[in-house]
Protein backbone atom coordinates (compact mmCIF):
# COMPACT_ATOMS: atom_id res chain seq x y z
CA UNK A 1 0.00 0.00 0.00
CA UNK A 2 2.80 2.36 0.94
CA UNK A 3 4.69 1.59 -2.29
CA UNK A 4 1.54 2.25 -4.33
CA UNK A 5 0.99 5.59 -2.60
CA UNK A 6 4.61 6.51 -3.23
CA UNK A 7 4.26 5.70 -6.95
CA UNK A 8 1.11 7.79 -7.14
CA UNK A 9 2.91 10.66 -5.43
CA UNK A 10 5.84 10.45 -7.83
CA UNK A 11 3.43 10.35 -10.77
CA UNK A 12 1.62 13.48 -9.59
CA UNK A 13 4.93 15.22 -8.99
CA UNK A 14 6.15 14.32 -12.48
CA UNK A 15 2.90 15.58 -14.00
CA UNK A 16 3.07 18.87 -12.11
CA UNK A 17 6.74 19.27 -13.03
CA UNK A 18 6.10 18.79 -16.74
CA UNK A 19 4.27 22.08 -17.29
CA UNK A 20 7.27 24.41 -17.17
CA UNK A 21 9.64 22.26 -19.31
CA UNK A 22 6.90 21.89 -21.93
CA UNK A 23 6.29 25.63 -21.88
CA UNK A 24 10.01 26.26 -22.44
CA UNK A 25 10.43 23.55 -25.07
CA UNK A 26 7.49 24.46 -27.29
CA UNK A 27 8.77 27.86 -28.51
CA UNK A 28 12.24 26.39 -29.07
CA UNK A 29 10.75 23.50 -31.01
CA UNK A 30 8.69 25.91 -33.08
CA UNK A 31 11.85 27.83 -33.90
CA UNK A 32 13.68 24.69 -34.99
CA UNK A 33 10.93 23.22 -37.16
CA UNK A 34 10.02 26.48 -38.90
CA UNK A 35 13.08 26.47 -41.14
CA UNK A 36 14.47 23.51 -43.10
CA UNK A 37 18.20 22.69 -43.05
CA UNK A 38 18.52 23.78 -46.70
CA UNK A 39 16.76 27.08 -46.04
CA UNK A 40 18.85 27.57 -42.89
CA UNK A 41 22.10 27.17 -44.83
CA UNK A 42 20.83 29.43 -47.60
CA UNK A 43 19.85 32.32 -45.34
CA UNK A 44 22.95 32.05 -43.15
CA UNK A 45 25.13 32.68 -46.19
CA UNK A 46 23.45 36.04 -46.76
CA UNK A 47 25.64 39.11 -46.40
CA UNK A 48 23.84 40.37 -43.31
CA UNK A 49 24.03 37.03 -41.49
CA UNK A 50 27.68 36.49 -42.41
CA UNK A 51 28.73 39.95 -41.23
CA UNK A 52 26.74 39.63 -38.03
CA UNK A 53 28.23 36.20 -37.30
CA UNK A 54 31.80 37.37 -37.92
CA UNK A 55 31.33 40.47 -35.76
CA UNK A 56 29.72 38.42 -32.99
CA UNK A 57 32.54 35.89 -32.93
CA UNK A 58 35.19 38.63 -32.81
CA UNK A 59 33.55 40.72 -30.12
CA UNK A 60 32.48 37.81 -27.90
CA UNK A 61 35.95 36.28 -27.96
CA UNK A 62 37.54 39.60 -26.99
CA UNK A 63 34.90 40.21 -24.33
CA UNK A 64 35.35 36.72 -22.88
CA UNK A 65 39.13 37.17 -22.75
CA UNK A 66 38.63 40.42 -20.84
CA UNK A 67 36.18 38.74 -18.46
CA UNK A 68 38.80 36.10 -17.69
CA UNK A 69 41.70 38.55 -17.37
CA UNK A 70 39.83 41.00 -15.15
CA UNK A 71 37.60 38.52 -13.35
CA UNK A 72 40.16 35.92 -12.25
CA UNK A 73 41.99 38.06 -9.65
CA UNK A 74 38.66 39.44 -8.42
CA UNK A 75 37.20 35.94 -8.05
CA UNK A 76 40.29 34.78 -6.15
CA UNK A 77 40.11 37.82 -3.85
CA UNK A 78 36.44 37.20 -3.05
CA UNK A 79 37.05 33.48 -2.51
CA UNK A 80 40.04 33.67 -0.20
CA UNK A 81 39.88 36.95 1.70
CA UNK A 82 37.38 38.67 3.96
CA UNK A 83 37.74 42.43 4.33
CA UNK A 84 35.73 45.52 5.01
CA UNK A 85 33.51 46.08 1.99
CA UNK A 86 33.65 42.43 0.92
CA UNK A 87 29.87 42.09 0.84
CA UNK A 88 29.46 45.40 -1.00
CA UNK A 89 31.99 44.35 -3.63
CA UNK A 90 30.37 40.95 -3.97
CA UNK A 91 26.98 42.59 -4.47
CA UNK A 92 28.38 45.08 -6.99
CA UNK A 93 29.73 42.25 -9.13
CA UNK A 94 26.26 40.69 -9.26
CA UNK A 95 24.37 43.89 -10.12
CA UNK A 96 24.66 43.45 -13.93
CA UNK A 97 22.84 40.12 -13.60
CA UNK A 98 19.72 41.76 -12.14
CA UNK A 99 19.96 45.06 -14.00
CA UNK A 100 17.79 45.27 -17.15
CA UNK A 101 20.20 45.24 -20.13
CA UNK A 102 18.63 48.38 -21.60
CA UNK A 103 19.32 50.21 -18.34
CA UNK A 104 22.89 48.91 -18.45
CA UNK A 105 23.23 50.37 -21.94
CA UNK A 106 21.98 53.74 -20.77
CA UNK A 107 24.40 53.64 -17.84
CA UNK A 108 27.32 52.84 -20.15
CA UNK A 109 26.29 55.67 -22.45
CA UNK A 110 26.14 58.13 -19.56
CA UNK A 111 29.58 57.01 -18.40
CA UNK A 112 31.42 56.70 -21.71
CA UNK A 113 29.32 58.80 -24.11
CA UNK A 114 30.71 62.01 -25.62
CA UNK A 115 29.24 64.01 -22.73
CA UNK A 116 29.49 61.20 -20.21
CA UNK A 117 31.27 61.07 -16.90
CA UNK A 118 34.44 59.67 -18.46
CA UNK A 119 33.62 60.00 -22.14
CA UNK A 120 33.83 63.79 -22.12
CA UNK A 121 37.48 63.57 -21.12
CA UNK A 122 38.19 60.89 -23.73
CA UNK A 123 36.46 63.00 -26.37
CA UNK A 124 38.94 65.80 -25.66
CA UNK A 125 41.64 63.43 -26.97
CA UNK A 126 39.55 62.40 -29.96
CA UNK A 127 38.54 59.07 -28.46
CA UNK A 128 34.90 58.16 -29.05
CA UNK A 129 33.57 54.82 -27.81
CA UNK A 130 29.77 54.76 -28.35
CA UNK A 131 28.45 53.20 -31.55
CA UNK A 132 31.70 51.37 -32.29
CA UNK A 133 32.85 47.76 -32.02
CA UNK A 134 34.63 48.74 -28.80
CA UNK A 135 31.24 49.69 -27.34
CA UNK A 136 29.92 46.24 -28.29
CA UNK A 137 32.75 44.57 -26.38
CA UNK A 138 32.28 46.83 -23.36
CA UNK A 139 28.56 46.07 -23.21
CA UNK A 140 29.28 42.35 -23.41
CA UNK A 141 31.90 42.51 -20.66
CA UNK A 142 29.57 44.50 -18.41
CA UNK A 143 26.78 41.96 -18.75
CA UNK A 144 28.80 38.71 -18.94
CA UNK A 145 31.57 39.21 -16.38
CA UNK A 146 29.49 38.22 -13.32
CA UNK A 147 28.93 34.77 -14.80
CA UNK A 148 32.65 34.12 -14.99
CA UNK A 149 33.37 35.60 -11.56
CA UNK A 150 30.69 33.46 -9.89
CA UNK A 151 31.97 30.22 -11.42
CA UNK A 152 35.63 31.08 -10.86
CA UNK A 153 35.01 32.01 -7.24
CA UNK A 154 33.26 28.70 -6.61
CA UNK A 155 36.20 26.90 -8.20
CA UNK A 156 38.75 28.67 -6.04
CA UNK A 157 36.71 28.03 -2.89
CA UNK A 158 36.65 24.30 -3.73
CA UNK A 159 40.45 24.05 -3.84
CA UNK A 160 41.94 22.42 -0.73
CA UNK A 161 44.12 25.10 0.88
CA UNK A 162 46.30 22.44 2.55
CA UNK A 163 47.68 21.58 -0.89
CA UNK A 164 48.66 25.20 -1.41
CA UNK A 165 50.25 25.30 2.05
CA UNK A 166 52.21 22.14 1.28
CA UNK A 167 53.56 23.70 -1.91
CA UNK A 168 54.63 26.81 0.00
CA UNK A 169 56.46 24.75 2.62
CA UNK A 170 58.43 23.20 -0.26
CA UNK A 171 59.64 26.65 -1.24
CA UNK A 172 57.18 27.67 -3.94
CA UNK A 173 56.33 31.36 -4.10
CA UNK A 174 52.69 32.46 -3.76
CA UNK A 175 52.65 33.33 -7.48
CA UNK A 176 53.97 29.89 -8.43
CA UNK A 177 51.53 28.17 -6.08
CA UNK A 178 48.68 30.02 -7.72
CA UNK A 179 49.64 28.98 -11.25
CA UNK A 180 50.84 25.45 -10.56
CA UNK A 181 48.43 24.33 -7.82
CA UNK A 182 45.37 26.58 -7.50
CA UNK A 183 44.60 27.22 -11.16
CA UNK A 184 45.00 23.59 -12.30
CA UNK A 185 42.71 22.37 -9.50
CA UNK A 186 40.12 25.06 -10.27
CA UNK A 187 40.46 24.66 -14.06
CA UNK A 188 37.08 22.94 -14.68
CA UNK A 189 35.25 25.77 -12.94
CA UNK A 190 37.34 28.40 -14.72
CA UNK A 191 36.62 26.82 -18.09
CA UNK A 192 32.93 26.51 -17.26
CA UNK A 193 32.83 30.17 -16.24
CA UNK A 194 34.59 31.13 -19.46
CA UNK A 195 32.03 29.26 -21.55
CA UNK A 196 29.14 30.81 -19.61
CA UNK A 197 30.59 34.29 -20.07
CA UNK A 198 30.93 33.65 -23.81
CA UNK A 199 27.35 32.38 -24.02
CA UNK A 200 26.03 35.45 -22.19
CA UNK A 201 28.08 37.72 -24.47
CA UNK A 202 26.59 35.91 -27.44
CA UNK A 203 23.02 36.59 -26.30
CA UNK A 204 23.56 40.20 -25.24
CA UNK A 205 21.05 42.58 -26.84
CA UNK A 206 19.72 45.51 -24.82
CA UNK A 207 22.95 47.06 -23.57
CA UNK A 208 24.57 46.66 -26.99
CA UNK A 209 21.62 48.29 -28.76
CA UNK A 210 21.63 51.31 -26.45
CA UNK A 211 25.39 51.80 -26.22
CA UNK A 212 26.62 50.60 -29.62
CA UNK A 213 23.62 50.95 -31.90
CA UNK A 214 22.71 48.74 -34.86
CA UNK A 215 25.21 49.38 -37.65
CA UNK A 216 25.73 46.44 -40.05
CA UNK A 217 29.33 45.26 -40.08
CA UNK A 218 30.28 47.49 -37.17
CA UNK A 219 27.94 46.89 -34.23
CA UNK A 220 25.19 44.59 -35.53
CA UNK A 221 25.66 41.30 -33.69
CA UNK A 222 23.57 38.17 -34.29
CA UNK A 223 20.88 39.18 -31.80
CA UNK A 224 20.62 42.66 -33.26
CA UNK A 225 20.53 41.16 -36.77
CA UNK A 226 17.46 39.15 -35.75
CA UNK A 227 15.62 42.34 -34.80
CA UNK A 228 16.63 44.05 -38.04
CA UNK A 229 15.67 41.06 -40.18
CA UNK A 230 12.25 40.79 -38.52
CA UNK A 231 11.29 44.06 -40.21
CA UNK A 232 11.80 42.76 -43.75
CA UNK A 233 12.89 39.11 -43.94
CA UNK A 234 11.28 36.72 -41.47
CA UNK A 235 13.07 33.63 -42.82
CA UNK A 236 16.49 35.20 -42.32
CA UNK A 237 15.47 36.28 -38.83
CA UNK A 238 14.43 32.71 -38.01
CA UNK A 239 17.64 31.27 -39.49
CA UNK A 240 19.84 33.62 -37.45
CA UNK A 241 17.74 32.85 -34.37
CA UNK A 242 18.27 29.11 -34.87
CA UNK A 243 22.02 29.63 -35.25
CA UNK A 244 22.12 31.66 -32.05
CA UNK A 245 20.06 29.03 -30.23
CA UNK A 246 22.40 26.23 -31.32
CA UNK A 247 25.50 28.17 -30.27
CA UNK A 248 24.00 29.09 -26.90
CA UNK A 249 22.69 25.59 -26.18
CA UNK A 250 25.99 24.00 -27.16
CA UNK A 251 28.00 26.31 -24.92
CA UNK A 252 25.61 25.70 -22.02
CA UNK A 253 25.97 21.93 -22.36
CA UNK A 254 29.75 22.26 -22.32
CA UNK A 255 29.65 24.55 -19.28
CA UNK A 256 27.32 22.25 -17.36
CA UNK A 257 29.45 19.19 -18.06
CA UNK A 258 32.59 20.96 -16.87
CA UNK A 259 30.89 22.50 -13.86
CA UNK A 260 29.35 19.20 -12.82
CA UNK A 261 32.86 17.83 -12.37
CA UNK A 262 33.39 20.53 -9.74
CA UNK A 263 30.00 20.03 -8.12
CA UNK A 264 28.91 23.54 -9.18
CA UNK A 265 25.64 22.37 -10.80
Amino acid sequence: MRASARRDGIGLLALASAALPVFIALPLLALLVTVSPASLASHLTSEMAARALWLTLRTTLVATALCVALGTPLAYLLARHRFRGHEALDTLVDVPVTLPPVVAGVALLLAFGRRGLIGQHLDAFGIQIPFTSVAVVMAQVFIASPFFVRAARAGFEAVDTTLESAAQTLGASPWRVFWTVTVPLARPALVAGTVLAWARSLSEFGATMMFAGIFPGRTQTLTLAVMSAMESDLETAVAVSVLTLLLAAGSLLVARRLARREGLF
